[in-house]
């Protein structure tokens, strides 16, 4: 409210809703901890939907694809925009009457999809974390904690679940604190827990938002004082919160200092401020399922979250400059967004979801794509909700919308007016670590095949399709045994493609363990003109997860300058091809430092040659290793099913970090390599008679162990295409 006036003039007079009244929130969490369910009672209760669906009922908004209502998970995250009036009622709120435009990003949880969390978080000014109020703070609750983190997403929490057995705010609130180094306090309070729990104490206004039990979509609430039993603890988790946000904001702390009274609307604006310098995290609690406490948390994110205006000015880079520039939200300004995410949709074709971050952008104009250097004109500009889509004139800074036909776009490319050449940061997405040979059954399958794959790799940056070179087979690539099975599912589904797999293949790695030299000569004479070409290389290992560095460090011509990039191209070329097992080697650093040529016998090819010999030799000096990927797994199960599946983890090379118990269960947390991963759903179902579950997710990668590591080496000869 305090900032309408000031940035009146950024906004165009078009707009139905300025940008200090919009906000573009993710709904975040660890698998099943009601991601979905909390975004479907939020549009139920802002008027978008006028029936509330359920996951277990397969009818909910942002999870429309046939897979996903089938399964019960998400899978692709869900754009969708609502509207918003905060009731003016007992307790005071900064934004109360005004109209407030929310769009919301419905994100997968499960870790075979974490690329669609990744990209969601690239574009979001906001984000919802939910949290299981029984099982607290998860695996998959820290990695996107983490992806939030890395994209400086400021976040409130909401604790979900608390008509569940077992269920306990306090630990949540805590376990936050503990596990993702949060500065995490409580605005809300539950009243009553698991069966008896029916409404929330408001801390910052002191007051109770008590449900009505015979309401059976839950619109029906009242304000009132607090329960007798909760004013104390109330009063004294106002009191930390209070303290809480003095030790971050200079005005509370001078208020608590001078011992002047700290209104609701004033400690609201307080934590407003520190939420989007992402220097606290409001911690909410409810029951998505029982409709209870989604209100308040609609309120909080209108409250809390960051309008565009909010959050620093994105920054892009001058292509082939390297200055960056900052992008700051501005209908007037030239027009600027990135495109974070590509779908091919059945009745309308290829759309690009982009994010508005700068300027507008009407439908007939033409924009400019600074990887490709190539301009297109704009036919058609929608607005999502979920699976349908509304055709507009035109988007704004901040929106989130989508193009229909446009062409050689990827994900993570920046659209710009051309005479404003800036390229934003792209998201990033971790490497595939499961592969598998797949082999259409008819020739008409192979025929559309090729074509699926294509579109299906085009939308989803961890999904990679190859040919294997040695074999003639198709191998393709992804996060998990999940992953791979939508994307049959889908080929069948969407491309009509019938296609059989073989066993899924793991992407080991190699790497080396110390510095060497390598030296690579490649000389034909077959009468005339031969080739001639001669380069030395020296490698050394790199810091594990920086990758790959390949310089030049000739010195005095002795390979000459037109040769280089073709030495360069056969270092990449083994690297991706392997020494010790054929599988693509990490993190080293190799410089080409010496060489020599011939006058007339030198050529390209020649160089390349001499490139693959050169790091061929000085690899298998420098004591190359294999690695696997490791995952980090953890196990919730009733405590007399413990000892089975201790042994069965110990079975399967893991290595137990933590026991703990939690709410009558036990959790074990391990780190197992992925290869005895395969079945393990199953596994655990026979162990424990289906009451025990677990979650995994990418940890690292790890040394072989000498043990098993020569049949791993006897099978990648003997079976190639499982190399990726």
């Amino acid at each position: 409210m305090e900032a309408v006036v000031e940035t009146k003039s950024l906004n165009s007079p078009n707009r139905q809703y300025p940008m200090q009244r919009t906000r573009n929130i993710g709904i975040a969490a660890h698998i099943d901890a009601g991601k979905t369910t909390t975004t479907e009672r939020i549009l139920f209760y802002t008027g978008l939907i006028h029936k509330m669906g359920d996951v277990d009922d397969g009818n909910t908004v942002t999870d429309w694809m046939e897979q996903e209502r089938e399964r019960g998970i998400t899978i692709t995250s869900a754009a969708t925009t609502c509207y918003w009036v905060q009731k003016p009622d007992a307790t005071e709120k900064l934004f109360a009457g005004i109209s407030h435009r929310v769009n919301i990003i419905d994100t997968p949880g499960h870790v075979d999809f974490t690329a669609e969390v990744e990209r969601s978080m690239r574009v979001l000014d906001g984000a919802v974390a939910v949290f299981c109020g029984v099982a607290g703070v998860q695996p998959q609750s820290e990695t996107v904690w983490r992806q939030a983190t890395k994209y400086n997403v400021p976040r409130i929490a909401f604790v979900n679940k608390m008509d569940r057995v077992g269920a306990n705010f306090k630990n949540a609130v805590k376990e936050m604190r503990q596990k993702l180094g949060a500065y995490a306090f409580p605005v809300m309070l539950p009243i009553g827990k698991e069966d008896t729990f029916r409404g929330v104490v408001d801390i910052v206004n002191q007051m109770a938002i008590v449900y009505d039990l015979d309401d059976p979509v839950g619109l029906k609430y009242s304000i009132e004082p607090i329960p007798a039993d909760l004013v104390e603890e109330s009063k004294i988790a106002l009191a930390e919160l209070i303290d809480a946000v003095s030790n971050k904001d200079e005005l509370i702390a001078e208020m608590v200092i001078e011992d002047k009274p700290i209104t609701p609307v004033i400690l609201k604006h307080a934590i407003r401020r520190l939420t989007c310098k992402i220097e606290f995290v409001p911690v909410l609690c409810g029951s998505a399922f029982k409709k209870k406490g989604v209100q308040p948390l609609v309120d909080a994110v209108i409250d809390y979250l960051p309008s565009p205006l909010d959050i620093p000015p994105a920054v892009g880079m001058v292509p082939g400059t390297g200055e960056s520039v900052k992008v700051e939200p501005d209908d007037r300004s030239q027009f600027c967004s990135l495109a974070f995410k590509l779908w091919t949709d059945p009745f309308v074709g290829k759309l690009v979801f982009f994010r508005v971050y700068c300027g507008q952008l009407k439908k007939g104009d033409s924009i400019y794509n600074p990887r490709t250097r190539k301009r297109e004109r704009v036919s058609r500009v929608l607005m999502i909700q979920a699976d349908k889509r509304i055709d507009v004139e035109s988007v704004y800074s901040g929106d989130i919308a989508a193009l229909v036909g446009l062409r050689n776009i990827t994900t993570g490319d920046t659209l710009c007016d051309e005479d404003y050449d800036v390229t934003l940061e792209p998201p990033t997405f971790p490497e595939p670590v499961i592969s598998m040979a797949v082999e259409p059954k008819t020739k008409v399958d192979r025929e559309r095949m090729g074509e699926g794959l294509q579109r299906l790799a085009e939308e989803d940056p961890t999904f990679r399709c190859f040919t294997n070179e040695e074999t003639g087979q198709l191998i393709i690539a992804g996060m998990g045994e999940l992953h791979l099975e939508i994307i049959r599912d889908r080929l069948l589904r969407e491309f009509k493609v019938e296609a059989s797999a073989g066993a899924p293949q793991i992407a080991y790695r190699e790497t080396i363990t110390k510095s060497a030299e390598g030296e690579g000569k490649f000389i034909r004479q077959s009468g005339g003109r031969g080739q001639y070409g001669h380069a030395c290389v020296t490698i050394a290992p790199n810091v594990r997860g920086q990758g790959v560095v390949v310089e030049n460090k000739v010195v005095g011509g002795t390979i000459p300058k037109e040769y280089i990039p073709a030495v360069i191209d056969g270092v990449n070329e083994a690297i991706k091809g392997g020494v010790l097992a054929g599988y693509t080697m990490i993190d080293i650093k190799v410089s080409v430092v010496d060489g020599s040529f011939h006058e007339v016998d030198s050529s390209e090819l020649a160089f390349k040659m001499a490139g693959i010999f050169a790091l061929k030799d000085a690899v298998k000096k420098a004591g190359p290793i294999l690695l696997e990927p490791v995952m980090k797994v953890e196990l919730t199960t009733p405590d007399e099913y413990q000892g089975d599946l201790l042994g069965d983890l110990n079975r399967r090379r893991g290595k137990i970090l933590s026991i703990e118990a939690k709410n009558g269960a036990t959790m074990l947390n391990s780190e197992v390599p992925l290869a005895e991963m395969f079945g393990y759903a199953t596994a655990i179902r026979s162990l424990s008679k289906g009451r025990a579950a677990y979650s995994m997710e990418p940890y690292s990668f790890e040394t072989v162990p000498n043990s098993i590591l020569t049949a791993i080496m006897d099978n990648a000869k003997s079976r190639p295409a499982a190399r990726s």
